[in-house]
Formats: C-alpha cells, structure tokens, sequence
C-alpha cells in the first residue's frame, strides 16, 4: 500500500470511473461487485517495503467499523457520531458499501491498544463494533465522494504513533488467525479466490500464456516453483493459500508443499509479471458491464473476454486485451467467409454473413499483430488454396509449351477463396466468379496496397465491396473475346484491411456511394506513451490450434436462421440512436445507425456460431462435433437459438456503439461536405450558382421587366436583349421561384 497525501488524491481516488460503476452495481443488490472496490487502511502505515501485511507501523488514526444497522437506525446513528465528533477526533465518516453502516476514522488514543481504542469509540458512541476488524492492519472497502459524510484534512498527516501493547499478537498471528483475518477484510471474497475481483485461476491461466504454456513432465516442479514464487506476492506468502490455489499438475500433496515452502522462502520481493498480469486483466475482464447502464469509452472497449467463446477468446489472448475490438472486427469477416452457407435474417432480409472490416490505426501500434491472427483462421482455406494455385502454375508452363501448337490445353476453372488485393480488376473478378457461390476473402495488413494498386480503379472496387456486402448480382462485360467477363448471381466476398487513418482516405474517396457505411471500422488505441511489455503477446502453437478447430466446423453449417432475441436488440438500439440523433439534429448519425446494425448483427451472429462450435467440441470433441454436424443437420440451428445469452447479446450493444463511433469519428465532416457540395445532386432542390442567380438576387421582392432588363445588363453586359431577359424570367417561373402578378409585374417566392 502507499500512503494518500491530500484531500484531492483521496477524492479522485473514490471518485474512479470504476468505483463509481462498483457502488452502482452493489446499491442495485449486486454485493459480489463489494471485493474489487478500492480499499483503505487507516490504523497503521505501510514497511519499508511498502507492504501491508504484518505491520507494527501504527498510524495515529483508528479505523472502525459499525456493521449492521437498520434503516431505522442509520439516521440516529449518524446525528450521534456526528454531534460527538470533536470529542471523538473523527478524521473521516463514510456509509458502507451496502449502505447498512459506517465506517468512522478517529484520533487514536496511543496508551490504549487498537481494540481497547475501539472499545473506547463504541461507548463514547453508544454503538457495537466489529468484533472481527480489531487489527491494525484491517482494511475497509470505499466508497466514493457521494458517501463521505465527513472528511478532516488531519487524516493525511500519516504520523506513526508509539508502539502499543497488542503488537506482539501481530507479529505472532499463525496461519489460522490469518485465514479468518482475510475473511474479514474481504467480506464477500472470504474464500479467497479472488484478488481485486479477478479469479486467481484466470491469473495463473495468464501466467502460463506468458511464460510458454503449461508445463509439460519433466519441467513440472521447476515451473511450479517459479509460479509460486510470483504468485506469492499476491497471496501474502500464505503457504495454505497458494497450495489451495495452484494447479498441482499430477504431483501429490506433500510434493506441493514442499514446492511452495521452497519458493516462500526464498527473500521476499515483489512480482512485476503479477502486477502486469492483473493490469491487463483488470483493464480486460469487468465482466457483465451492461453498455445501457454506463458511459462506456469509446476508444478503451471493455470486454467480458472470459466470456467469449472459443476463437474469439484465443484471438484477443494473441494480441491483448487493449487490442480486443480491433481482432474481433478483424476476424468476423474470416468467421463469416468460413460460414458460408449460413444466412442471417436482419429485417426480414436473409443474406450471408457478409462483412467488410478495416481496422485503423498508426504505425507500430499493434496492427502487425492482427496479421497470424488471421492467418489462424484462414489455414485450412489456404492449404486448399494452395493446391489450386499449384495446378495454376502447371497449366500455365503446358500452356507456355505449348505456345505454337494447334492443340492448347484447356484453361482450369479454380476456386481460389483466400484471395490477394494486389491484383488487377479482371482477375479479381474471374476469382470471384469461380468460387463456386462460396465466399472469397481477402486480407491486407496493409491498405495502401489497394490504394496503390487500384489507384485508376477505386470506383470499380468500390462496386464490388458494394456489392458484397449486400450479396447482390454482379456482371462484368468484356469486349475482347480473349478479356474477362464474368456474371456473378450472387456476389459473396468478405474483406479485411488494416492501415492508418490517411491510408483509409486513399481507399474510401466518396462519400456519398454508402461504400463507407458498408465498412465495419475499428482503430487501434493510443500506444504512444506505453511502456513495452516485458512478455510481449504472440500467437501460441496451442491458441491456433483452438482456432483452427472452430474453423473447421464453421463451413459445416448450412441454412437460414432466424435469431429474434439478435433481432430484438438490434432493433431497441436502432431506436436509441434514432432518438439520440433526432434530440441533436444528428442526420449524419440517424442515417449511419441502418447499415451500422446490420454489421452488428451478423458480427455478434459470427460469434454465436463460434458458441455453438465450442460447445460441439466440449461434448464430442472435434471429431465428434463434425459428426453431429454432418449427421444432424439442424443442429446447429438449434443451438444457435440458444446462443442467444445475455453475455452475448451485450456485446451487441458495445460492437454496435463502437462501429457508429469510428464512422463518425473518422467520416463525420466528410460526409456533412460531400452531401453540402454542389455535385451532390441527392434532393430536387434548385441550386443556385449561375449569373441568373446573382440577377435574382440583386431583383427586389416585387419587381418589373424593365428593372429584370436593368440587372440582366448591369451584370451580364450591354449585349443583354430582351428576349433572353423574357426567357429568363419564364424560367423563373417554371421553376417556382417568380410568380407574375401583372403584365410586367413579378413577385419572388422563394
């Protein structure tokens, strides 16, 4: 711990966008959410190692705890402590998390003992302690600034007061009496499962992701010591705690002990890894965090990572947790392409999972990462990819023998799916075109290729993009009998770019064709300033391995599927923004929520099916689960219903939000100019631009031919007749802008 030293450090401090969210859930009934507020000591002050357990470094202020109250009781309770507060010495008063007691800070009596203090503060106050928080090292759960009732800046003094006579039972606590002083300190989390609400299990399972997996025999007990020796900085050196923690890995019991002894004898230190792990996963697992019932970031998305299914969990562990909403934008295009004979209702409409990604972000902020990922998903396509383009290579060397024969060979029809966007316009085509009505895919890590290679042809990839998404027709004639012509009934084809932001412009120059609403974009966070990981994150052997299998069932399902619950939440938030939107005026937004809900839908549809496939391989194995899904048609349809779980369906929200965010984010002022400019011919509105317009508006409201023949000459020169001041005017009135009120006479209305 460390000490506070002001009165604005301890507000900030309660006042934490996590503190507040912690209290939110807690008022609302939700007391598992009590363990990971922030805690504070006020009885004692840290070593000199700046630890908390096993301190005789009393403070001069006594921390104390009424527990218990009812709401008829709090209020008299309060007046009391708060009439009393001069012959107390009270430093600090809040409410407790549940709001059913206080917690007091008052100025210590250095001849009486911590309890004996205590005892003194509750007849002074007429009210019951907690018998179990008599320790000076006991620490109490904060609220935040809406529950301190009373705050004396003397409490950030943090003098260190003489010993007192009950030290000695501190330093001699047994193993015993620590177990139920933890109890005590963390209330909820008594079983001590958890260390600031995150599950020690999922430390331990990032531990071995960083440090190369779980041991295999023969490496056991090095690798063991070594996770007990982290491990311990977060478990008070408790031998019993760590041995009830720890996987054993097949050893027996007196074999871990004996491990764990040798480990926590070592000379104590801290653990950067284990403070770098509970970082990353503080900043990655708040878990359940309903996007209705808080502000979320829109750059930092929170993620229920745990939560996820398999593939989507292993591919976010690959980059990072930061990295989170980019890779699952980056990797749905890959699910859906994989899934290609799955079709989602949104609407009323049944199309495929068509999805267009483009994650933005500067150079070196992780986009590189993103690049395996994919690669993962896409292995098994390629393998087969591989074989075609082999037999590619073959026709063309025949065809090249063959140059001067009569007899050519035939030309093959390969269905290439995995397809590069350093190509031309008519091969990209032919590709599609034999792709046998499967999804093609195509990825870039860099997006400058497409904005190089298609420079004089960005329109045309613009179609195709178009097109894709909405898995429409697409023909293409060719005027050389010898050129490509393709006539595509059904145009599937999912795309994922990653570039900078400057890059983006290069390959989405209009504005108003809807090919930028048809783009689901992400960007990468601001790294400029982050210290570089110690254990840097990479695609493990073990996690391409879990992704392949999901890949491997993906093209397994066929058929149309209808998920009302999907369908419901897509349609509440669609309602939000309109309302949203409509407050502000906000046509931009309004107009880019449609096509925004959609992506979001068959993105979250993307990770339903990810579910089912997880759940496939749980029961029957991989083997197994292809199968079930070969001999059970349906089955797959039916468990995706029951896909559809809160947990999944929130993520709707977060995808849905973050989309509309980086699409006004990135193409807000775009957009507003582009429908303002004058090419823009979207509305029948008459534009004015024109030398007549300047005569119209030199005009009075009411005017006469002979004051239109004066204006006509005064800006278009003496050569100006009549007739053409005539035909002028009739113009005008054609166009509803004049409306003759007399033989001469005229009257703007407009």
């Amino acid at each position: 711990m460390r000490p506070v030293g002001s009165r604005a450090e301890y507000i900030n401090l309660r006042n934490g966008g996590e503190q507040q969210y912690l209290m939110h859930r807690i008022r609302d009934g939700d007391e598992t959410a009590k363990g990971r507020l922030l805690q504070m000591n006020y009885s004692c002050l840290p070593n000199d190692d700046g630890t908390l357990k096993g301190s005789t470094r009393m403070s001069t202020t006594v921390g104390m705890d009424i527990d218990h109250l009812s709401p008829e009781e709090m209020p008299a309770v309060r007046e009391r402590i708060l009439a009393k507060k001069d012959e107390l010495g009270l430093k600090m008063m809040e409410e407790s998390a549940r709001g059913q007691g206080y917690h007091l800070v008052f100025a210590r009596r250095p001849e009486l003992s911590q309890e004996e203090n205590l005892k003194w503060a509750s007849q002074l106050l007429d009210v019951a302690y907690d018998g179990q928080a008599t320790d000076i090292t006991r620490v109490f759960f904060t609220t935040t600034e809406a529950q301190l009732l009373y705050l004396d800046d003397a409490i950030f003094e943090n003098d260190e007061a003489p010993m007192s006579k009950d030290v000695s039972t501190t330093l001699d606590m047994t193993t015993t009496t620590l177990s139920s002083r933890l109890s005590a300190a963390h209330g909820e989390i008594s079983t001590a499962k958890y260390f600031k609400g995150i599950p020690y299990s999922a430390i331990i399972d990032e531990y071995w992701r960083r440090t190369g997996g779980v041991p295999a025999e023969g490496e056991r007990n090095k690798r063991l010591h070594q996770l007990a020796a982290n491990l311990r900085s977060i478990c008070d050196d408790n031998e019993e705690w760590l041995l009830a923690l720890m996987p054993s890995l097949g050893l027996p019991e007196a074999e871990m002990r004996s491990i764990i002894h040798s480990a926590c004898k070592e000379p104590t230190k801290g653990s950067r890894m284990m403070d770098q792990i509970v970082d990353a996963l503080s900043a990655a697992d708040i878990a359940d965090i309903d996007p209705d019932d808080q502000e979320c970031s829109m750059v930092n998305v929170q993620w229920s990572i745990k939560k996820l299914p398999q593939g989507i969990r292993d591919s976010i562990d690959a980059v990072g947790p930061t990295l989170a909403m980019p890779i699952v934008t980056a990797i749905c295009p890959c699910i859906g392409a994989l899934a290609t004979g799955v079709r989602l209702d949104v609407h009323g409409t049944r199309r495929g999972l068509n999805l267009i990604s483009y994650i933005a972000g500067d150079f070196a902020s992780g986009k590189g990462s993103i690049d395996p990922v994919v690669e993962a998903w896409m292995s098994e396509t390629a393998a087969l990819d591989a074989m075609y383009l082999m037999q590619e290579q073959e026709y063309t060397a025949k065809k090249k023998a063959a140059k001067n024969q009569k007899t050519q060979p035939e030309e093959p029809k390969l269905p290439v799916r995995y397809i590069t966007l350093n190509t031309t316009v008519a091969k990209l085509a032919e590709r599609l075109a034999n792709a046998e009505g499967k999804h093609a895919f195509s990825f870039t890590p860099e997006a400058d290729t497409v904005a190089q290679k298609w420079r004089s042809s960005m329109s045309d990839f613009s179609v195709l993009l178009r097109q894709s998404y909405d898995g429409s027709k697409y023909d293409r004639e060719a005027k050389s009998i010898d050129a490509v012509s393709v006539h595509i009934k059904q145009l599937l084809w999912n795309v994922t770019m990653c570039g900078t932001p400057d890059a983006l412009y290069r390959v989405v120059n209009n504005y108003t064709d809807g090919f930028q609403s048809r783009i689901a974009l992400a960007q990468t966070p601001d790294n400029t300033f982050a210290p570089l990981e110690d254990t840097p994150y990479v695609l493990t052997s073990r996690q391409t391995e879990r992704i392949q299998q999901i890949a491997h069932l993906l093209p397994l399902m066929q058929g149309d599927v209808v998920l009302p619950k999907l369908e419901a939440r897509g349609r509440e938030w669609l309602e939000k923004v309109r309302l949203e939107a409509m407050k502000n005026d906000d046509r931009v937004k309004a107009r880019e929520r449609f096509r925004t809900c959609v992506t979001t839908q068959r993105m979250v549809c993307c990770l339903m099916l990810c579910r089912v496939c997880e759940q496939l391989i749980q029961k029957h194995g991989l083997t197994g689960a292809e199968t079930q899904l070969k001999a059970q048609p349906s089955l797959w349809r039916d468990m995706l219903l029951k896909a559809q779980t809160p947990a999944l369906l929130s993520t709707y929200d977060v995808i849905a939000d973050q989309l509309l965010y980086n699409a006004l984010y990135y193409f807000r002022d775009r957009i507003e100019n582009a429908f303002a400019s004058r090419n823009y011919k979207g509305t029948s509105e008459r534009r004015r631009m024109g030398k007549n317009d300047t005569i119209y508006e030199r005009l009075d409201p009411q005017f006469t031919t002979e004051q239109a023949l004066q204006q006509s000459i005064a800006i278009k020169g003496a050569s100006i007749t009549v007739n053409s001041v005539h035909q002028m005017l009739k113009n005008w009135k054609q166009q509803g802008l004049i409306i003759q009120t007399e033989a001469t006479h005229y009257r703007k209305v407009s």
